[in-house]
């Protein structure tokens, strides 16, 4: 455009552009004017009323969003519009490029389509906002718009086609394509007339918005914002941003919509299911696969259509460049192209393909093509995420409900374990999920990899297929190393759960391990476990860096075959636009190919998952309820009327989320004809296991109502199975179970197996029940709970069962029976409820519970027991014997009918007596476990009572916790901790990884370097040789009319021909010319060393990666594992054993397998993208300043989403866990449920976890894709610059413009992964952290100031122990336990120590072996000062019996001598004076007889013998004995205390007593009080002193 040209309108100073002689719209100038006015019109209008009226008009209904409404044909009018503005920025791009080529400026050209470009934009936030505020009348304006813009845009259209201007020309298609659209928008507008006749018409149709946005609960708003904030995620924003100032929590993120619930997709998929059962073959399972198909179909297709979309749209980015690159040649070789000067209303008309000649016009398709391939993209990814939840709730849901009605047989028969339950739970759902994720990629891939192979084909003919050979050639391998890591993997885990189960021994064990100095004996075999672990991780390291390598080798490997094999065919090179399009290409193929392994891996393992689904949803159900009402004829619609019970549940909800009538077993009806004073009664019934053996045969028993009825027998008669019978567990052969009316709606029931719920006491006692505190505190006392609910930590509200608190056996069985008692039932089952209790508390339950709670409210009880001495409480009595009744009736029936079975009974009570005698002896049971769980408690004093770890480490950093400190620490990056890893996998390492890394980028930026200059130097070659070739290439684009660059390539079959005599003729000009041949052969051969060299650093560096990440696991691993069992035993009794656990299982996990590839993956982009950023920085430079937005748009993009990740993440982590638990928890504790008829309550709650889950999981993958939107349309901008800069910026080179578009598109591909891999990183470094946290515990000094040489072989071999003014104390935070003690014993005495509890007893016999801090005073043996020993040396002379027997998993051997010292001889004769040797002898192996975990196969009376064997094993002249006989009974302590006598009678004795009475015979008695020695003497002394402590003490113990 010349710089003097006047602006005008209509171009021309002379008249007759002005001139209408011809008629007004014949003159082209005025038509294009008249274009204007309805443009001009919108903005008038609407412009007053966006900027005034908004306040006033508000919607009718109180509403949270603004997102709540959408008028008829919404997505459509978005679309159109879209597609509009885009056909506007061609108009005004056509008009401004045919400006150029006139003498003067045409205003009418171009400014009209500006002008329609605002007026579009306009319209659409016009539109919006008057939907928001559901205010249709406004829309008249947007009709009249549309009509007058229709009508405006026809004229025109009609004029040209008058004057002949045709299809040919760009200008004519584009207003043909505006009258169209125009068209359809005016039709979408009379849609909404139509529909809600808010204007026309008498009654406007009233709105009510959708369900979801009445409730204020709903935060998911996807499915309801408009389709801009759809595609963008833009909804998502308060959320993200909001969450860098406080976190995200579950309140936040709310509920689902309806659509989403579990519920909802569970009927979809059972109707679907269901449907399949036809009538002419009803056995044949319905098919998995075609249900799924049928429930979540559509939206699939609709996600591959996206998918298709976005990967056609792909291909859009090489042949931009092709266009671009070819283009910038053209015009510096050839300028002088005659435009024809079309001369239609006196301006130019340009052909439509000359369009796509114009390089700036490429550089804003590529832009606008990367802008829709990225929405499409993401919209697919996030349909298949949505579509793959839903389809995970409905399979969750599905699974339940078969639980639920799974016969009982098949859980005990071992058909179908807890295990396979959890596994299809936990597993399977989420195969399924995930290959429903990976599922367009199935279709897609080999779509996208065809046309990119035609496309190579196109540019590079035969070369190209060898380079995409190269690519498909190499996928099986990349399939076999996906199995092969799988295999890998497995095997890990297998050793990792042996070393955590070595681990967690050494930890319940610790105490004893220090007081014997075993801790590196056990330190070694973890450290050998954990080596063959290290081996396996060895072998994943190397696959998963194989993997790396292909990935990043493939294309590198594909490049140089596919150019190598061009030179050798045509001995000449490719021009820079093929070259670089071929290189897009490469990194275009290589993706699908990469991916399609693993969706291959995902499809197999999805078939496996979907074949374990149908046999689970085959197996055995439980029979109907019908028989249960007596009569097995009444029909199953009996019992609609039992809405009401629904209702109660939830009033706040509509009734359609409720389980409603939806498989509530049928209430029955009511039977008028049965006896009233029979509560059950079961006539000639058979009842089986389902196993075709009967287990219950000729059974006639009745139940009076009202009575309490004992079922006893011996053990395995059939008690339990008749109680199940009856509640309709077992599947009945032959014979009925009537029960009377008003009994059959729910039965509390206690199972003989204590099942509890993880919940707080007080919920598994009401069970679901309303709470009502009178009753609540009888079922407590009757069951005597308070002394235990008191122990626990938040009384009846502490959490208990798997998650919970451990409670011991009795205690449980004790909840159960109260949770039978306060149900509000007619009937109560009790199976074996006294078996886990001692005889204070059975007696108890029975008198206080079941006579007096029970009987007061007239319940009819059922009671098995094997306590014959309750049957004289019994009204009625059912002997059962094998399977059948042998006698029924009243006690005094039996005793006058049956004398036989009578004696026999009262022989049976008779010795049942004599062990109650014994029993009320010795500590009841009942105390012990007590006292164990106040041990359990109250052993970490100081510190949390609860032991949240993470409440720990935030005490630790925030000091001064205020507002803005958590917000920056929120977004911080752990560097520190990242230094911490770094360091730990070693210098060598992380240098290699680092030279090696930076190298690989350098050498691959060289590559395609060295591939832009030679192309680009053949192509200059080329021109000066032959003018012609240019022009060739530009008359091949020409060729066809087609409005499509694309079409016309693949349409145009001359096209490759043309390729390829363009490139024949270069070569035959070449061999004119002497240097080229030479200078090509030099290039090739450059280009091959760089590309070896590339492949073998992509190599070294994924190698090296793994391997630096593997020696940090090593190594942090190490470190801990010494750490911690070194640690002073004070810092077991602070650290919660869980928290110990959790650092050497989930921690160490994360380091050894999650954290080397993200490690990787995240150098790996960010050096992409910052050598891209630096290769186009080089080429023009003018793209830095462009850089710097960018830059700080994508700091404070990264910056929000990783703080919101790290939140949404940890939720999807914490919703998950209640959710497996409710599920195994269900299927073990289903004959309760089931008895209680609680099911509904119970499906509801399943309903509520998995929807929480699935709404975290669902906000997690929506703030991915919000992050992914962003970034790309970031690198979509980076393009578009990098491409505006190339073309108006003095024009480098065609190559080096190529390298530049290519390395931009890459950066696309890698923004988002830099952002998602730093979020992960920095979660993972979590485990760094924690594992970190405990490296600073200090160590207990094991060194000691003299050297184990100078202590004497045999000390100490007298035993003589003096005691000087001792003071002992946990921590030096903590008072003294200890003060100023003074003793003095004599080699071989037999001591005593008593006091009341926290005396400081316990302590002392710490002090011994140096274990606590003895800050003042010492303690000599033998002459030497404990204090000076090494700790080894002084605890590996002395032995120590303590008070919990601890045995390990292992042989015998190894339990009583596992530093293998001793010979077999002196092993049986330890066994032998500990009473043990014949048990031994009679196990199989002997000494080598396994020990299982805990030593849970003997006795805990054995379990004692056993330590008390191991202390004699080691020859030591002093004994402690800590409190050694508490835990067991009279018969084995009296020979403990022969033992002592006779065995130990040469050494010292120190024996800490907790029952006075054992130390009677000791030769001298020391009494503690509060840290002090009271009183000091022989025992006969003690006792003369009546006022004394020892004599209170005897008396009260007598």
């Amino acid at each position: 455009m010349a710089a003097g040209m006047p602006l005008s309108f209509c171009g021309d100073k002379a008249p007759s552009a002005y001139g209408i002689n011809d008629g007004v719209l014949n003159n082209g100038c005025f038509v294009d004017a008249l274009n204007l006015v309805p443009h001009v019109f919108l903005l008038f209008i609407t412009f007053p009323i966006l900027f005034i009226g908004w306040g006033s008009q508000s919607s009718k209904v109180q509403i949270h969003h603004n997102t709540w409404l959408h008028f008829p044909g919404h997505n459509m009018r978005w679309i159109l519009t879209f597609l509009l503005l885009f056909v506007h920025v061609c108009e005004f791009a056509e008009g401004i490029v045919s400006n150029t080529t006139m003498t003067s400026n045409h205003l009418h050209l171009f400014m009209p389509a500006f002008m329609g470009f605002i007026a579009a934009t306009t319209s659409v936030v016009y539109y919006h906002n008057i939907e928001t505020s559901n205010f249709p009348k406004l829309l008249l304006v947007l009709f009249i718009y549309w009509v007058l813009a229709f009508i405006t845009k026809f004229i025109k259209l009609w004029k040209f086609a008058e004057f002949g201007i045709r299809f040919k020309y760009l200008r004519f298609c584009i207003t043909a394509l505006l009258v169209m659209l125009y068209g359809l928008l005016m039709a979408v507008e009379i849609n909404v007339i139509r529909v809600r006749k808010y204007v026309f018409f008498t009654n406007p149709q009233k709105v009510k918005p959708p369900e979801d946005l009445q409730d204020l609960g709903v935060r998911f708003l996807q499915p309801f914002v408009n389709l801009l904030s759809k595609a963008t995620y833009w909804w998502m924003n308060p959320l993200i941003i909001g969450a860098h100032k406080r976190p995200i929590e579950l309140k936040k993120i709310g509920k689902l919509p309806i659509a989403m619930r579990a519920l909802t997709n569970y009927l979809r998929l059972k109707d679907a299911y269901e449907d399949q059962r036809t009538g002419e073959d009803p056995d044949r399972p319905p098919s998995i696969w075609r249900s799924m198909y049928r429930a979540f179909g559509r939206p699939i297709l609709l996600s591959s259509t996206f998918r298709y979309l976005a990967d056609l749209l792909g291909f859009a980015g090489p042949l931009c460049i092709y266009g671009i690159v070819r283009n910038l040649d053209d015009d510096n070789n050839d300028t002088s192209a005659n435009k024809n000067m079309e001369n239609y209303f006196r301006v130019y008309f340009m052909y439509t393909t000359e369009l796509l000649e114009n390089s700036s016009v490429l550089a804003v398709l590529l832009f606008l093509a990367l802008v829709l391939q990225r929405t499409f993209l993401q919209a697919s990814y996030y349909v298949t995420i949505e579509t793959g939840i839903n389809l995970r709730g409905a399979l969750l849901a599905m699974i339940y409900n078969k639980i639920l009605r799974l016969s009982t047989s098949n859980m005990s028969m071992g058909e179908m374990t807890l295990g396979q339950i959890n596994n299809l739970v936990a597993i399977e759902t989420n195969q399924l999920m995930w290959f429903l994720f990976l599922c367009p990629n199935l279709w897609a891939m080999p779509v996208q990899i065809v046309m990119g192979v035609i496309l190579l084909y196109n540019f590079l003919s035969w070369s190209a297929l060898v380079g995409a050979s190269v690519i498909v050639l190499l996928a099986p391998v990349q399939y076999l190393i996906a199995t092969k890591l799988a295999e890998t993997q497995k095997s890990a885990l297998e050793h990792s759960t042996d070393r955590l189960k070595q681990t967690t021994e050494i930890l319940k064990g610790i105490k004893l391990l220090k007081l014997y100095a075993w801790e590196d004996i056990f330190c070694d075999s973890v450290e050998q476990t954990r080596g063959k672990e290290l081996t396996s991780l060895r072998t994943f390291a190397f696959y998963t860096s194989m993997s790396i390598f292909m990935n990043a080798a493939i294309p590198i490997a594909a490049v140089l075959a596919t150019f190598g094999v061009h030179h050798f065919l045509t001995s000449s090179i490719p021009s820079p636009s093929q070259a670089f399009a071929a290189l897009a290409l490469f990194h275009i193929l290589v993706t699908p190919l990469f991916l399609l392994s693993t969706v291959v891996r995902f499809a197999v393992k999805a078939l496996v998952s979907v074949q374990k689904l149908g046999e689970f949803l085959q197996s055995d159900e439980i029979g109907d309820d019908s028989w249960r009402n007596g009569d097995i004829s009444v029909p199953l619609d009996v019992g609609k009327k039992h809405l009401g019970m629904t209702k109660a549940i939830n009033r706040k909800q509509p009734m359609r989320y409720q389980m409603d009538n939806y498989e509530q077993p049928s209430r029955r009806a009511m039977r008028p004809t049965e006896t009233e004073d029979v509560a059950v009664k079961v006539s000639n019934g058979s009842f089986t296991w389902g196993n075709n053996q009967l287990t219950l045969s000729d059974i006639n028993i009745r139940i009076p109502t009202g009575q309490l009825t004992m079922i006893v027998g011996q053990v395995g008669c059939g008690k339990s199975s008749l109680l199940l019978a009856m509640l309709g567990e077992m599947q009945a052969i032959d014979g009925r179970v009537y029960w009377s009316n008003k009994n059959r709606n729910s039965v509390a029931y206690a199972a003989q197996k204590s099942w509890l719920l993880n919940a707080t006491v007080e919920d598994n006692i009401t069970f679901g029940s309303p709470f009502n505190k009178q009753r609540y505190k009888a079922v407590i006392d009757a069951c005597s709970l308070q002394p235990d609910i008191d122990l626990l930590p938040f009384g009846d509200q502490t959490e208990i069962g798997e998650r919970g608190i451990n409670l011991s056996g009795g205690q449980r069985q004790r909840i159960c029976v109260a949770r039978a008692l306060y149900q509000n039932t007619n009937i109560v089952f009790l199976d074996d409820p006294f078996s886990a209790l001692d005889i204070h508390l059975s007696d108890h339950l029975m008198q206080e519970g079941i006579l007096k709670f029970l009987q007061d409210d007239k319940r009819t009880v059922v009671l098995v027991s094997h306590k014959l001495q309750y049957l004289i409480h019994a009204d009625w009595i059912i002997a059962m014997k094998d399977g059948s009744v042998l006698r029924e009736g009243t006690l005094k029936d039996i005793q006058t009918h049956d004398t036989e079975l009578y004696d026999h009974w009262k022989t049976l009570m008779n010795r049942q007596d004599q062990e109650l005698e014994k029993d009320i002896q010795q500590d009841s049971q009942t105390t012990l476990e007590r006292k164990t769980l106040r041990r359990a408690f109250y052993s970490r004093e100081p510190k949390n009572q609860m032991d949240d770890e993470d409440e720990e480490e935030e005490e630790e950093e925030e000091d001064d916790d205020n507002f803005s400190t958590t917000t920056s620490r929120r977004s911080k990056i752990p560097w520190k901790m990242c230094g911490c890893y770094l360091s730990s996998g070693g210098f060598f390492m992380v240098f290699l990884m680092i030279s090696s890394k930076l190298l690989k980028h350098s050498v691959i930026v060289a590559i395609d370097y060295c591939l832009a200059l030679w192309t680009s130097t053949n192509q200059t070659a080329e021109n000066l040789q032959n003018g012609t070739a240019a022009n060739q290439a530009a008359a091949f684009l020409q060729n066809g009319t087609a409005a499509n660059q694309t079409a016309a390539f693949l349409q145009n079959g001359t096209a490759a021909n043309q390729t390829a005599a363009f490139l024949q003729n270069g070569s035959i000009n070449f061999t004119d010319i002497s240097p080229q041949p030479e200078q090509d052969v030099y290039y090739l051969h450059v280009f091959f060393v760089l590309c070896a060299a590339g492949i073998t650093l992509c190599l070294i560096t994924s190698l090296s990666v793994e391997f630096l990440g593997l020696s940090a696991a090593t190594n942090l691993h190490h470190n801990l594992l010494n750490k911690i069992i070194h640690a002073p035993i004070r810092f077991f009794d602070v650290t919660p054993l869980g928290q110990i656990l959790n650092r050497f299982s989930a921690d160490t996990n994360i380091i050894d397998q999650h954290i080397p590839p993200t490690l990787e993956s995240l150098t790996r982009s960010t050096l992409l993208c910052l050598s891209a950023i630096g290769v186009i920085a080089s080429i023009t430079p003018a793209f830095l300043v462009a850089l710097v937005p960018l830059a700080v748009a994508f700091y404070f993009i990264q910056k929000y989403f990783r703080v919101a990740s790290k939140d949404l993440q940890d939720l999807d982590d914490s919703t998950q866990l209640p959710l497996l638990c409710h599920f195994s928890e269900t299927a073990e504790g289903l004959t309760t449920i089931r008895a209680f008829r609680h099911e509904a309550r119970f499906k509801q709650r399943m309903l509520e976890l998995t929807d929480t889950n699935n709404t975290a999981y669902l906000f997690l993958s929506a703030a991915n894709r919000w992050l992914e939107v962003r970034t790309d349309y970031l690198g979509a901008v980076i393009v578009l610059t990098v491409a505006v800069a190339s073309i108006w910026s003095g024009r480098p080179g065609g190559g080096l413009v190529g390298l530049g578009l290519t390395y931009a598109l890459t950066i696309t591909n890698y923004l988002n992964w830099v952002v998602r891999n730093l979020a992960d990183l920095e979660v993972q470094m979590a485990a760094v952290k924690k594992v970190n946290s405990f490296l600073g515990t200090e160590s207990e000094n094991y060194e000691g100031s003299m050297d184990a040489s100078q202590v004497p072989e045999n000390w100490p071999h007298d035993g003589e122990i003096k005691i000087h003014d001792l003071c002992v104390r946990y921590d030096p935070m903590l008072k003294p336990v200890l003060k100023h003690v003074n003793a003095y014993i004599k080699p071989g005495q037999k001591v005593g120590i008593c006091g009341r509890t926290g005396s400081g007893k316990s302590s002392l016999s710490l002090a011994f072996f140096n274990m606590v801090d003895i800050f003042e005073g010492r303690i000599v043996i033998d002459g030497i000062d404990i204090c000076k020993l090494p700790l080894q040396t002084l605890r590996s002379r002395l032995s120590i019996i303590l008070q919990d027997p601890v045995l390990f998993s292992g042989s015998i051997r190894f339990n009583l001598d596992p530093e293998c010292m001793c010979t077999d001889d002196r092993l049986w004769e330890a066994l032998e004076i500990a009473q043990l040797k014949n048990m031994v002898k009679s196990l199989p192996g002997g000494l080598d007889a396994v020990v299982t975990e805990g030593g849970e196969n003997f006795s805990v009376g054995q379990r004692q013998l056993f330590c008390l064997a191991r202390a004699f094993v080691r020859k030591s002249s002093i004994l402690i004995m800590d409190e050694a006989t508490a835990s067991i009974d009279m018969a084995t302590e009296n020979i403990l205390q022969k033992v002592v006598m006779t065995a130990f009678a040469d050494r010292t004795v120190v024996t800490i007593a907790h029952r006075v009475h054992t130390i009677l015979t000791a030769d001298l008695v020391i009494v503690m009080k509060r840290g002090n020695i009271l009183e000091c003497d022989t025992p006969g002394t003690l006792l003369e002193q009546e006022d004394g402590m020892f004599a209170s003490f005897v008396k009260a113990d007598m």
